[in-house]
């Protein structure tokens, strides 16, 4: 090993080696590990008994430069996409890899610098891994096609002043640098023909890389791979779909738990898992314009409105925690409640049994402890929370226009919608239409789908919907029938059980049946929720539509309107169907002509609105956390173990993120939806449950965190996307607050007992010391026992001959007997009264505001055309002196011409 000409040989080799590979980066062919290989076996025979050393070298040099790195080998050209895929023993293997081949060359054709690493290098030894790159030729282009904006002089507005008393939130600020990563910029379209017009400090940096993901990812869904059935194939979601490859995605800086070394460039990963994504933040604004650089806009956008939302739900938290203190001190003196408490008005009142021969007579006040209950939400605040929330979705809409405005300009999304026509047509709409139509706009021949040819899909998913809508009420009904046929169960049992004594004075058969069939009414939700999202996914792509944005508008109107209908249906049959139609003793109101409909309890049927209202929406906010958390945290680590290990610091950056779960083009639409259909339990049933909104504050509080955890730690980077709003869910969201105001309007005045006894208090009190004394007994009607009919009398008879039952009719002695009383509809009155009033003021007040409040801020009115004319200007001074170049460098050639042609003049003269 000493002998210098072997080792002189053996360093002559390394250099042909080094110079090969030099030469195959030159000419854009990037060697894989088995070309390596293949040129180490290829060594003199001297050398040979050398040939392990110069390879455990070369590998050691390559993973040491690979581990973290996201670059190619050599270190300069940046990866800024990542396909693989696995060989396939199958039928099709051939077929796949004549896929892969063409798309792999037509990616050249465009442009982009491919590198393939072979699945030797591979942790599990068989996914090979295809790095992109794009050159900049290739981003210059397409930053002009997508109409991408770049700064061209740094802004000299300053930024919003801080606001008063903003010292009192240093707390909650995060650092500048952190927050403003970047100074702010005139921006203007890019143009390759104008790049001395913007700031190109360094051509590697220039582009950020969200915009090189989503340029690299537009030319991915738009490259030919072959053409079969008659019928050009071509997108990279095709070839994912056929598992031509396995997966396509852009990398992560680097790892979130340490920073990068160099040459790797800042890791924005890290800085976001710092001072995002730890729970131990979570009192801490968001850098939101790091993540729109990192994740780009449409998952910025998310989060700015999740954490505006969570923002304003502070206030409603506050008003609504008042609320319940005012009905938890109130609770022990409201005079309802006493009443019903006290052996000798309570506990002497007989009330009729509720449900037939099985059921006994029971006395009032074995509900004291429930009409307690009831009193912290059926109370004087409710109908002042009811208004104070019509006023705040109004608010709180409002103003979220204004914060979109404000994004909009920073963001530099104001002229998005013109430029996103582009990019919304689906490659799969393109492959499958056969017809082609003008467009009236641009004079261009367009790919076209007839109308007929949709019909009959639109008629599938239309029937589909309406099915599972059915479904859902079905599994309602089938869930009202669970509780009416054990409800008697529940009776008998706990009468004749003399252990459960003690027991029954918090547990009553009616809270017993109402939560269990509450629990049960969850778990059905979730397993019907759970196969409707396959359903409707598949009907959507089968509708095949035109652009991204119609496929999305169709799927949310198909998931909303079931997952409306889903959780909320079982809340509107108790706040306005349970024990409105129930009859009286003697004409009770049965279902299917066997079940007795359910009566609420003497104060009300609002508890069992709350108690529904709470279960499924705790259930559900504890559920999707835990989902969210979990599950990707399991998958990924059984990745991990197959790969044979379990520690991210043991194989390359392409392989790390291969390794983690996939977020999925409908990741963000599942977390909107989950936003909404929460923002519909806190205002659609709040006046039943004013702490809703204190529990979806902290539910938010914890789903900001979670959210950036997993897309930090536990999801591949996403493609990078623009959005200038929230799209359709900002008109659903307008829906549900007017729905809200008349349903908390019909809940106050129907399932709540606030309006009945206002009437009782100003039109039939007798005690002006007390004015709501007897109201229990006023509020109760009376019957004869003999009148019951055998099958509904319980089997043994007590000693009483009266009973007493919820409602406003004649006594037995009466000739009108059983009849509505004139109590009935003064209380009626009453409450079509209050809903008329309560929603003409929340309406009026909703106009008001919406008028006085500008969809635009007047400051970022301004900001916008400060901007415009500073670009139109900079544009009209570059465009000047770049002609005044022009001018100059013509008018120099034309004085050239002249003095060669008056030389050549003067020299043919002295020739002669």
């Amino acid at each position: 090993m000493g002998d210098p000409n072997v080792l002189e040989m053996v360093q002559e080799e390394e250099r042909r080696i080094n110079r090969e590979a030099d030469y195959a980066f030159e000419m854009n062919e990037s060697l894989s590990s088995r070309e390596t290989s293949f040129l180490i076996k290829e060594e003199p025979t001297p050398a040979k008994r050398y040939n392990l050393f110069l390879r455990r070298r070369l590998m050691f040099q390559k993973d040491k430069q690979s581990k973290d790195s996201i670059f190619f080998r050599d270190g300069i050209r940046q990866i800024d996409f990542v396909l693989s895929y696995v060989d396939d023993i199958k039928k099709e293997a051939e077929l796949k890899a004549d896929r892969r081949k063409e798309f792999e060359e037509n990616l050249r054709k465009t442009g982009l610098e491919l590198e393939i690493e072979d699945k030797t290098n591979s942790e599990d030894g068989r996914t090979y891994f295809v790095k992109i790159h794009a050159p900049w030729e290739v981003l210059v282009t397409y930053a002009e096609v997508l109409g991408i904006k770049m700064p061209i002089k740094e802004s000299d507005i300053p930024r919003p002043e801080k606001i008063p008393f903003s010292f009192l939130l240093g707390p909650l600020k995060l650092a500048r640098n952190v927050k403003h990563p970047h100074p702010e910029y005139f921006t203007a379209q890019f143009s390759r023909h104008r790049q001395e017009l913007f700031l190109i400090d360094d051509q590697s940096s220039f582009f950020p890389s969200s915009a090189r993901n989503r340029i690299v990812y537009y030319i991915l869904s738009r490259c030919p791979f072959g053409i079969e059935d008659g019928k050009k194939k071509f997108g990279i979601e095709r070839l994912l779909s056929s598992n031509t490859y396995s997966s396509a995605y852009p990398l992560h800086d680097g790892q979130y738990w340490r920073p990068s070394e160099p040459p790797n460039p800042v890791n924005e990963r890290y800085i976001l898992f710092q001072n995002w994504a730890r729970f131990s933040y979570f009192y801490k604004e968001q850098p939101l314009d790091l993540i729109r650089n990192y994740y780009g806009e449409k998952i910025g956008m998310y989060f700015v409105f999740l954490g505006f939302y969570t923002e304003m739900l502070f206030l409603a938290a506050v008003v609504g925690l008042a609320c319940f203190i005012y009905g938890l001190l109130s609770m022990h003196t409201t005079t309802s409640s006493s009443e019903i408490c006290d052996p000798k008005i309570g506990g002497q009142i007989i009330m009729c049994p509720l449900c037939d021969s099985t059921c006994d007579y029971w006395r009032l006040n074995s509900t004291c402890l429930a009409s307690k209950v009831s009193h912290l939400f059926d109370n004087e605040s409710t109908v002042f929370f009811a208004i104070f929330m019509g006023i705040w979705v109004t608010l709180f809409l409002e103003f979220w226009k204004q914060r979109q405005a404000r994004l909009e300009y920073e963001w530099d999304l104001v002229d998005f919608e013109e430029e996103q026509q582009q990019l919304q047509l689906r490659p799969e709409f393109e492959a499958m239409c056969k017809h082609k139509k003008m467009n009236p706009v641009t004079k261009e021949l367009e790919p076209y789908m007839p109308l007929y040819s949709r019909i009959p899909w639109y008629f599938l998913s239309g029937a589909t919907v309406t099915l599972w809508m059915s479904l859902v009420v079905a599994c309602m009904v089938a869930v009202i029938v669970y509780r009416l046929s054990v409800f008697a169960t529940f009776s008998s049992f706990m009468e004749s059980d003399a252990s459960l004594k003690h027991v029954k004075s918090f547990l009553t058969p009616q809270i017993t049946t109402s939560l269990t069939g509450s629990c049960l009414n969850f778990i059905v939700i979730l397993i019907l929720n759970f196969f409707y999202e396959k359903i409707s996914v598949w009907i959507t792509k089968m509708e095949i539509p035109r652009t991204y944005q119609e496929y999305e508008s169709s799927l949310t109107l198909k998931m909303f309107l079931f997952q409306f209908v889903n959780f909320y249906s079982s809340c509107f049959y108790v706040a306005f169907f349970k024990g409105k139609f129930v009859g009286y003793p003697g004409k009770y109101t049965y279902l299917f002509s066997v079940w007795r409909s359910e009566e609420c309890d003497p104060g009300g049927c609002l508890i069992e609105l709350t108690t529904q209202l709470t279960i499924i929406m705790t259930g559900k906010q504890i559920f999707g956390n835990v989902k969210e958390a979990i599950y990707p945290l399991v998958l990924n680590w059984w990745r991990r173990r197959k790969a044979r290990t379990n520690s991210e610091k043991l194989y390359s950056r392409w392989e790390q993120d291969h390794d983690l779960e996939t977020f999925g083009s409908l990741g963000l639409f599942y977390e909107y939806l989950e936003t909404v259909i929460q923002f519909g339990f806190v205002t659609l049933f709040v006046a039943s449950f004013p702490l809703a909104p204190l529990l979806a504050l902290l539910n938010n509080v914890i789903e900001i965190r979670v959210d950036a955890w997993k897309l930090t730690t536990q999801y591949r980077r996403p493609v990078a996307a623009k959005a200038h709003s929230i799209g359709v869910w900002q008109d659903i969201l307008y829906g549900m607050t007017v729905i809200s105001v008349a349903s908390n309007a019909f809940i106050v005045a129907f399932t709540s007992d606030i309006i009945p006894r206002l009437v009782y208090y100003y039109a039939y009190s007798t005690n002006s010391n007390e004015p709501l004394k007897g109201y229990i007994n006023n509020s109760l009607s009376i019957y004869l026992i003999d009148d019951l009919p055998n099958r509904t009398a319980p089997l043994e008879r007590g000693a009483f001959t009266t009973c007493r039952y919820r409602d406003y009719r004649y006594p037995p002695n009466h000739e009108l007997k059983y009849s509505h009383n004139m109590q009935f509809w003064h209380v009626l009155a009453a409450k079509m009264t209050f809903i008329i009033a309560m929603e003409h003021v929340v309406f009026l007040v909703k106009f008001l505001l919406a008028w006085m409040i500008p969809d635009v801020p007047k400051d970022v009115l301004e900001r916008i055309k400060r901007e415009k004319l500073m670009t139109i200007k900079i544009l009209h001074d570059f465009e000047l002196k770049k002609l005044k170049e022009n001018l100059t460098v013509s008018s120099n050639e034309l004085a050239k011409e002249v003095m060669i042609q008056e030389n050549k003049a003067q020299l043919a003269k002295s020739t002669i």
